[in-house]
């Protein structure tokens, strides 16, 4: 198990860095490794991320220092979908058996949680994002008839994508995270956009599904002060609550947006005009 810990930093110090440290701050390149689980373990909201390859055996959800616990989802609750072929999570001896795309939701006190693959050639490979809840809701799979799918954007404006919503308000409940994916249309290149911050949640990408060749041009930072990160597949990166957070791609790509913090309701947003930023 390796889990990496970062620490929040000030639009102030963020304004400071350059490349390799904004990288090393908020971009994570390495959680999807086969037959391990990977975890970085984020100050920004206490958030808990992995990347978990199993191969020919089964690989557990670990539980690390950081969380000072018996078992990883003893305070915490989790959103977990599976962006590799398919595999089944199996939660306190109940197997749910997750295709490309599909997702689980898991509560609080779930306290044994293993992931398999199906065909170890073509292994799953989970995105499991946690963060400290208080209240417990059941464990649910979400496939596809269960997700709140809102179509985005369009071909003029170069962002026409499709907006999949696992764990929402009114649909699959949740304590703090509110979880899904947008798959952003070939030909369009950006996503989120118009783009927002949301100062009471913290919010975390996992890009895939894309080509090894293309990148996408993540942007973040103040309105007044942009950054970027220039990212591939399977790169996780830290949105702090106050930095905007879009993109755009050199080809079709997925990303998984996931946020935790003062609250789980999605439209919680200040959104930010394009002409404004510098």
């Amino acid at each position: 198990m390796t889990v990496r810990t970062r620490y929040a930093h000030s639009p102030e110090a963020v304004a400071a860095m350059d490349t390799a440290q904004l990288r090393s701050a908020f971009l994570d390149g390495d959680l999807f490794q086969p037959g391990e689980a990977r975890g970085t373990y984020l100050h920004n909201d206490r958030i808990l991320a992995f990347g978990v390859v199993p191969l020919a055996d089964p690989v557990a959800l670990p539980t690390p220092d950081e969380v000072r616990a018996e078992f990883v989802l003893q305070r915490r609750e989790a959103g977990i979908l599976n962006i590799g072929g398919p595999g089944t999570v199996t939660a306190d001896g109940v197997a749910y058996p997750l295709a490309h795309t599909e997702a689980l939701y898991l509560g609080r006190g779930t306290r044994d949680v293993s992931f398999t693959s199906d065909e170890p050639a073509d292994p799953a490979a989970f995105y499991v994002f946690t963060a400290v809840v208080h209240q417990t809701y059941p464990n649910t799979r979400i496939g596809k008839d269960e997700m709140n799918i809102v179509e985005l954007g369009s071909p003029e404006t170069a962002n026409s994508r499709t907006l999949n919503q696992c764990i929402i308000e009114g649909r699959t409940a949740s304590a703090s995270i509110a979880f899904g994916f947008t798959t952003v249309h070939r030909g369009s290149t950006w996503n989120t956009m118009p783009p927002h911050t949301h100062d009471r949640r913290t919010e975390c990408y996992l890009y895939f599904d894309m080509d090894p060749a293309d990148r996408v041009f993540h942007m973040m930072g103040e309105v007044d002060e942009s950054r970027h990160l220039v990212v591939a597949d399977r790169d996780f990166v830290v949105s702090p609550s106050w930095s905007m957070h879009f993109g755009a791609g050199t080809g079709p790509y997925s990303f998984v947006w996931a946020t935790a913090g003062e609250n789980a309701a999605y439209d919680d947003m200040d959104h930010v005009r394009v002409v404004d930023i510098r």
